[in-house]
Formats: C-alpha cells, sequence, structure tokens
C-alpha cells in the first residue's frame, strides 16, 4: 500500500514523498503491456499477435516508467485533493537522493519526492476598510474650452500649399532617412515621414527651415537640433527610434509645405466634428465640446483611482508567499531553464503580479464576480456597432453581423481581452463600493502633477 508523508520545508513550502511498493504499479504495468500487445505494429506479425516476450523487449522499459510516475503522480493527487491544497504552478520533482533507476526486470519499492508552494491565506478586506482614497473631479475651465477650440478648428482647417518657408502656422510635410554625416543613405534606410505645424518641432530645428523651400534637403542630428527636453519625444516621433539613436545623423527632407487656415465656426465644423448630431449653434457645440472633455477627464480621473487602489492591496495587503519554491518554478518550470540572474531580475515584476492576482481572484470569487460568454459577445457588438455610429436599435440594418460575431469568437485574443477588461471592470466597479472614497475638485494643472499612484505605494512596501 503506498504512503505519503508531507513536511515543512520552508515559508509556505513543503516536501511530499510518496512512497510505492512493488504491488502498487506492477498490476497495471502488466495491464497496460497487455494493451500495447493488442494494438502494437510490428513488421512481420499481425496486429495483436505479436509474442508477449517481444512487446516486453521493445516497449517494456518505457511503459514501466510511465507507469510508475503516472501511479505517483495519482497518489500526489489523491493526497493533495483529501487535504484540500491549494498551490503554486504544478508540483516540482526533486531528484533521487541516490542514482536510483527504474528496472523492470527488477521492480522494487520506489520513493518520489515533489516540492509544492502552498497559497497563503489573505485578508484584503482590513485594507480596504482602513482606506480613504480620492476621487477627483477636474473642473473643464474656460481656457482650456478655447484652446480646445483652437485645436478644433486647426484640425478641421484646410491648408494652402506655399512655396516657402515663412511662418509659424506653416504646416511642414517632410521625411527623415537614415545617413552618414555627408548625407549619403545608409542601406535598407527607411523613410519616415511627418506632418507638423512648425511652431511644434524643435525650436533650433524651426530656425534652419524658415525661408527654405519644399523639396528643399539637409543633414541633421537629433543631439544637435533639439534641447534636453525635446529630445526624448522627438526621438519617438516623428523620428520613431531609440534612445541610444540620438548621435546618429538623418537627412531631414522637406516635400511640401501648406499655410493653415483654421475651420470657421458654423454648421459644417459642428457637423464634421459631431456627425449625424444635429448641432446648429455655437452654444450648443461649446456644451457638446465641454460634455466630452468632461467625459475624458472623468475617464482620466476614473482610472488614477483604479491604479491608486490596485497599488494600495498589492503593496499593502500582507502576504506570504513561497518565494523559494517559486524562483525554482520559474527557474526550471517554463518550456525553457533560465538562469538564476534572470529570475532575480524578473522576480520582482512576478512578484507584483501574482500578489495582484491571488487578491483579485480572491475578492472575485468571495463575491461571484464573473463574466459570461453572452457578455464578452454583446459587448464586442456594442463596440462594432459604436464605431459605425449604431445603436442597438440598429440592428436590423446590419445583416452581416451574425457572420462577423462567429468569425470573431474564434479570435481567441480578442475574446481574451474582451473577458479581461470587463472581469476587471467589474472588479473594479465592486471595490469601488468597497473603499471610502471622497470627491475633491482639482484643476487640470494640478491634477497632473499629482505623484503617480506607483510611487505613494512604494515607499511602504510589504
Amino acid at each position: 500500500m503506498a504512503t505519503v508523508t508531507r513536511e515543512n520545508i520552508g515559508t509556505l513550502h513543503d516536501k511530499i514523498t510518496v512512497k510505492l511498493l512493488k504491488d502498487d504499479y506492477m498490476p497495471s504495468f502488466e495491464k497496460t503491456l497487455k494493451q500495447h500487445a493488442k494494438t502494437a505494429n510490428v513488421p512481420g506479425f499481425r496486429k495483436g499477435m505479436v509474442p508477449a516476450g517481444m512487446i516486453r523487449k521493445m516497449y517494456g522499459q518505457s511503459v514501466f516508467n510511465d507507469e510508475v510516475i503516472r501511479v505517483a503522480g495519482k497518489q500526489l493527487e489523491d493526497y493533495m485533493k483529501n487535504e484540500k491544497l491549494s498551490i503554486f504552478a504544478q508540483p516540482m520533482i526533486l531528484p533521487p537522493e541516490n542514482d536510483y533507476v527504474l528496472n523492470m526486470s527488477n521492480p522494487s519499492d520506489v520513493d518520489f519526492t515533489f516540492e509544492i508552494g502552498l497559497k497563503p491565506e489573505i485578508d484584503a478586506k482590513s485594507v480596504i476598510a482602513g482606506a480613504t482614497l480620492t476621487r477627483y473631479k477636474i473642473a473643464v475651465t474656460d481656457k482650456m474650452m478655447d484652446d480646445e477650440m483652437v485645436r478644433i478648428k486647426r484640425r478641421q482647417g484646410k491648408v494652402d500649399p506655399q512655396t516657402e518657408v515663412t511662418d509659424k502656422e506653416n504646416v511642414i510635410y517632410s521625411t527623415y532617412e537614415l545617413c552618414d554625416a555627408d548625407g549619403n543613405l545608409m542601406e535598407g534606410a527607411e523613410k519616415v515621414e511627418d506632418t507638423e505645424v512648425l511652431d511644434k518641432m524643435p525650436v533650433k530645428l524651426q530656425e534652419m527651415l524658415m525661408g527654405k523651400h519644399p523639396e528643399d534637403s539637409m543633414v541633421i542630428r537629433p543631439v544637435e537640433v533639439c534641447t534636453e527636453e525635446e529630445l526624448a519625444s522627438f526621438l519617438k516621433a516623428p523620428l520613431k527610434v531609440t534612445p541610444e539613436m540620438a548621435e546618429q545623423y538623418f537627412k531631414f527632407t522637406i516635400t511640401k509645405v501648406g499655410h493653415l487656415i483654421p475651420a470657421e465656426m458654423g454648421t459644417e465644423l459642428y457637423e464634421q466634428v459631431f456627425p449625424g448630431k444635429e448641432i446648429t449653434t455655437e452654444e450648443a457645440f461649446r456644451a457638446k465640446v465641454r460634455e466630452e472633455l468632461s467625459f475624458e477627464f472623468a475617464r482620466i480621473a476614473g482610472e488614477r483611482l483604479q491604479n491608486e487602489m490596485f497599488e494600495l492591496l498589492v503593496h499593502n495587503t500582507p502576504i506570504q508567499l513561497p518565494v523559494a519554491f517559486l524562483k525554482r518554478w520559474m527557474r526550471e518550470g517554463g518550456e525553457q531553464r533560465k538562469s538564476a540572474e534572470d529570475v532575480e531580475n524578473e522576480f520582482g515584476s512576478f512578484d507584483h503580479q501574482l500578489r495582484w492576482q491571488l487578491i483579485s481572484d480572491q475578492i472575485m470569487g468571495e463575491n461571484g464576480i464573473n463574466v459570461t460568454r453572452s457578455e464578452v459577445m454583446t459587448d464586442i457588438k456594442t463596440r462594432v456597432l459604436a464605431y459605425f455610429g449604431m445603436g442597438a436599435d440598429d440592428e436590423d440594418e446590419t445583416p452581416w453581423m451574425a457572420d462577423y460575431l462567429t468569425k470573431i469568437s474564434k479570435d481567441e485574443k480578442m475574446m481574451d481581452e474582451t473577458y479581461r477588461r470587463l472581469l476587471f471592470g467589474k472588479l473594479f466597479s465592486f471595490l469601488e463600493t468597497q473603499f471610502n472614497i471622497v470627491e475633491k475638485d482639482i484643476d487640470e494643472e494640478a491634477f497632473f502633477a499629482l505623484s503617480d499612484a506607483h510611487a505613494m505605494h512604494h515607499h511602504h512596501n510589504h
């Protein structure tokens, strides 16, 4: 009769030993071997007529190995089920202490040792009960409204072609290509196209461009045309390159120069910005723009609140983890072994994610928070309709929808992303009813100057 023993070897880290006697695995080994004999294809023998000795010789040892390991695994599984052990990942088998080799010609008692990492008890409730969070309400000021109006008029404006760069309102159409100091293009250099209003470009580049014409080109280096503040964003867009390319030379060519004529206020503009909303007065237009800005600010403030909940729960919920087990599992549990150094480097973010997974799983489990497949499909359908400017009532006009949804339901990535978004949406909506949340009015500048949630909670880390 097989025996299973368990001993603790560290924080939430146990060793389970399964002792198998010969009689625990021999009967099932013989039975499996007989089944093999019925199905084996061996040249020169009819199916099912291969002599037992030959089958034993050809397949015996590998069937024997599989069977012993299967029986040990089954014993371990039954034990963990009976003891109601909640573990991380899978049990990791420990190498045998002596050079023991499984041998079907000499079957004997055998020990298997496994390591397990146990999931900790978690008390997120007291963290939630002890915290007060702030939901910021960002006021949409008149100045913000005026800036937004200027932006909208420019965005919807027309561009008149020009023969020369003459003022800050000029629109510069250009290309950037990697080259050497003399402007010879690098082999395989890609052409990156850009369109930008002159006064949004690096100041030094603006000066260099004054008086230039379409087709003119020059060799520039990001470090030379940008101030320190301008450099990072210039490399990211328009250049779309990494920071180490700051010293490189680029051939900058003006393809076209235009002059921006902002759109006029009027029904044409209102319709372009809010199609189908039948806005006829400037007053109604401004009200709609203000509403959209408020929505956007409410979304940004909502995201900040969610981040705070996330960071607060992850950093302040006391959770003990079986660190030694998890590091071994990271090192050996994947498809490819990792070095100890890689594991150390990755452990911080793994630990952060794991804590969140344990906390969120527990809160969702205790409060019945889940998402059904039909909720996922409804969400996808609503978003597709919204993309075409339709609502749920317009469904009759989309005979193609059923086919589209059938196709989407096979797209695992899309289904999974939608599921997770809805699930965490429900989780955070629930958390908003649990935390003590105070509202606070704030202006835009002060809001964006707040330190981020991650930094706030890092100093009182675990």
